[in-house]
């Protein structure tokens, strides 16, 4: 039998997502590098992100000749361009004085496909790269990672931006993720669900 989806959100009618989501418009541009095989996902934030933000832009791929597009575009804009990725060479955001009207170029996907990402694109280093400071931490239940400091994209965009903007109301965006994160949660077996607590 096929499962019936939202036509809004995307998502199956049993975790729709409409009833969780208040658009907002912040006045940084958010562009995001998605590895191809977080698409698909299940536990995808950048959906999410996208439901919220609706001015996201999504550039799905791995190699240089993936992101010819965004490249084109970038090369043409006439704000600031920052990229968000944790490095020895990285600033954290809330040290900088960086102007709200700017773009944020965000890497979607496990810490080792984000990083095979920042290998093959050469160019994403002529952007100067920023991070959080410490003492974020992650809403993402249903995701491991090896790493203590890991964030989902949305979070990472989502704390961004209200350190970007401080009177910008990111509560939307935190509230759908978690609403999301509970349904997934709500849809495993039990027992499954136990490895999550």
């Amino acid at each position: 039998m096929s499962r019936h989806y939202c036509p809004t959100c995307c998502y199956p009618m049993n975790a729709c997502l409409c009833s969780h989501l208040q658009q907002i418009k912040p006045q940084t541009q958010l562009l995001v590098l998605q590895h191809p095989s977080e698409v698909e996902h299940k536990k995808n934030s950048v959906r999410v992100l996208s439901l919220v933000i609706p001015d996201t832009q999504v550039y799905v791929g791995e190699s240089e000749a993936d992101f010819a597009a965004l490249r084109a575009q970038l090369s043409r804009c006439q704000r600031p361009i920052y990229l968000v990725y944790p490095s020895e060479q990285s600033a954290s955001v809330e040290s900088q004085s960086i102007c709200v009207d700017c773009v944020l170029l965000l890497i979607d996907g496990t810490w080792r496909k984000a990083f095979k990402i920042l290998q093959l694109n050469p160019w994403l280093a002529q952007f100067p790269a920023v991070h959080l400071a410490q003492g974020y931490a992650s809403r993402y239940k249903i995701r491991k990672s090896s790493r203590s400091d890991s964030l989902s994209t949305l979070e990472a965009s989502a704390y961004m931006l209200k350190a970007l903007d401080d009177g910008l109301d990111v509560s939307p965006l935190l509230a759908a993720f978690d609403a999301m994160v509970a349904m997934r949660l709500q849809a495993m077996p039990a027992e499954v669900r136990l490895r999550y607590d």
